[in-house]
């Protein structure tokens, strides 16, 4: 039985977007032993995958800290004694631990620094595609048939009964509730829509579409959304650090509606087919937008900005303001009616 490994990437949507990729490994060797090494935050979305044999969490932030702490990872990783690795992830510190692993097969992407260390270094397209698009190249190059780029998220019972329950005791389990989750956080503040917009919005739903709104995000956003609470009529229910990013999950499959700026939450919505409102400034859409998964719309405004832009000291963040809330709200009017 051939033992591969994939060495998996450092943030929630780029391990989604590795889940197609996975997939087609276990498609095209249904025999092999498959795992997959991650960081423990992400390990939640590929943890109850029916396609993985194992998870091997990379712990950074203790057991795997500092060079001792490397040591330890690379002789759990020779005793497991896997035959291939696919790296999604470009680092080099990656690469050599699965050199020094005795890895025999390390196939990859091409970067200089890297190139000596892998036995099928692949050049990546001059044209940047999506990020499953790029990481299926890489099953591509070794003969691998990859064509369903739909990501996954397979959810456990335990964490849909936590949601069923959760809606029950806020009495949001009637049929004909129509369920509008928004999203407002994101990895950096630019990537946000303005909460003034989104406490507009919610407003808007609730008295036009009689929606029943949903705050959601980590413990982190909470203050977030209080303060789009504190600008709104009504009140919406706030789940911000209640649910885990099953539950998470879970929920989004249950409603009839999600609004998110560019996140990890937004591609959780997608792999559970929900439909979903997705709000984009200075990322690129054609790059880490939404594929292969669900009802969606991308709302995203040309202001003649580079993208994807990572100007990180932008004074204005106009590409996000340049969304209105007409424009969302007729977004979702064509969801609900369509």
């Amino acid at each position: 039985m051939e033992r591969i490994l994939i060495v998996n990437l450092n943030w929630r949507g780029d391990v989604l977007f590795s889940t197609p990729f996975i997939r087609a490994l276990r498609e095209a060797y249904p025999e092999s032993f498959l795992a997959t090494l991650l960081v423990r935050r992400c390990a939640p979305i590929v943890e109850n995958s029916p396609h993985l044999d194992e998870v091997i969490i990379f712990d950074e932030d203790k057991n795997h800290k500092g060079l001792m702490g490397k040591l330890r990872l690379i002789r759990l990783l020779r005793a497991k004694h896997f035959d291939t690795v696919f790296l999604l992830h470009r680092s080099f510190t990656r690469t050599l631990i699965c050199w020094l692993s005795g890895i025999p097969e390390r196939i990859g992407y091409y970067t200089k620094k890297r190139a000596r260390l892998l036995t099928k270094s692949i050049m990546p397209s001059k044209d940047e595609p999506h990020r499953i698009e790029y990481f299926l190249d890489i099953a591509r190059s070794c003969g691998i048939k990859a064509e369903n780029s739909g990501y996954d998220f397979f959810v456990s019972r335990e964490d849909k009964d936590y949601i069923k329950e959760l809606l029950h005791e806020e009495k949001l389990l009637k049929e004909s509730d129509f369920l509008v989750v928004i999203n407002p956080g994101g990895n950096w503040d630019l990537k946000r829509w303005p909460k003034e917009n989104f406490s507009q919005l919610a407003d808007r739903l609730i008295k036009e579409c009689d929606a029943k709104v949903i705050i959601t995000g980590a413990q982190d956003d909470l203050k977030l959304a209080q303060d789009i609470k504190a600008g709104m009529k009504n009140s919406p229910l706030i789940l911000c650090g209640r649910t885990s990013l099953g539950q998470l999950a879970a929920l989004m499959a249950r409603v009839n509606l999600v609004i998110s700026n560019d996140s990890g939450p937004m591609h959780i919505a997608l792999s559970q087919k929900a439909n979903v409102v997705c709000l984009f400034g200075p990322t690129s859409s054609k790059i880490t937008g939404p594929c292969g998964n669900g009802n969606y719309t991308v709302l995203q405004k040309d202001i003649g900005c580079q993208v994807p832009c990572y100007e990180l000291n932008c004074p204005d963040n106009r590409c996000m303001k340049a969304i209105g809330v007409d424009e969302v709200f007729q977004a979702v009017e064509k969801i609900k009616n369509g």
